[in-house]
């Protein structure tokens, strides 16, 4: 299966011009965590809380930067928080991370050691070419976990379909669920942070090492 490429529409390169995406395209086995794996989250989740102050999320700069496109794009950052922070939120309050599968949990941990809200997708059901744009009123949006999701404002990943991602929340649609088989991950910089290509590499290496990740590509955009 052909990587999905991601077009950002002009109304959002305006309002977030230093936006880069880190992308990465993966075959993987959808399965439960193992051993290995639930350790990397306990220890990362312990080495965090110990380390942190929840005052001090929102100014970490990578968090910040979203928070700042939010603000561009409309949306109220603390209401509709970026992904990357409510997880942190958690982490540091003490209640560790949800155990899900073997993907979500290695995206979630990627998304805790290095503070960007990440986007993890079933590429088979993602229709066609998709966009990165803000979120018009009235858009039908299904949150896994929360659902309904006034995405109003909010910076969006769309297919042919409609809107499939934010950096808020996930969609039902394009969940990562034990049927799929083809990854596609979306790491958010708003902020035009330095690094990324050795970020991809890391995340990369942990869904081979948990995922049994092959085929892997990996990209900026």
């Amino acid at each position: 299966m052909s990587r999905t490429e991601i077009t950002i529409e002009t109304e959002l390169r305006l309002k977030c011009p230093q936006l880069q995406l880190g992308c990465i395209h993966a075959e993987v086995q959808v399965a439960p965590s193992g051993q290995e794996l639930l350790r990397e989250m306990e220890q990362a989740c312990a080495r965090i809380a110990n380390s942190l102050d929840i005052e001090d999320i929102s100014n970490l700069p990578h968090i910040r930067s979203t928070r700042e496109a939010y603000k561009a794009t409309g949306k109220k950052p603390g209401r509709y928080r970026p992904s990357a922070e409510a997880l942190l939120r958690r982490v540091v309050s003490g209640k560790g991370l949800y155990h899900i599968n073997n993907v979500v949990d290695v995206i979630n941990l990627c998304s805790i050691t290095t503070h960007y809200s990440i986007g993890g997708y079933a590429a088979d059901q993602i229709a066609g070419a998709a966009t990165m744009s803000i979120g018009q009123e009235g858009e039908p949006y299904e949150a896994i976990a929360r659902g309904p999701l006034n995405i109003a404002g909010l910076p969006v990943l769309r297919d042919g379909q409609g809107a499939f991602g934010s950096p808020t929340s996930d969609s039902v649609r394009t969940m990562v669920g034990d049927e799929a088989r083809v990854l596609l991950l979306v790491f958010f910089n708003f902020g035009g942070h330095e690094g990324m290509e050795k970020v991809l590499k890391s995340a990369a290496a942990l869904i081979g090492r948990h995922c049994q990740g092959k085929s892997t590509e990996m990209w900026l955009q």
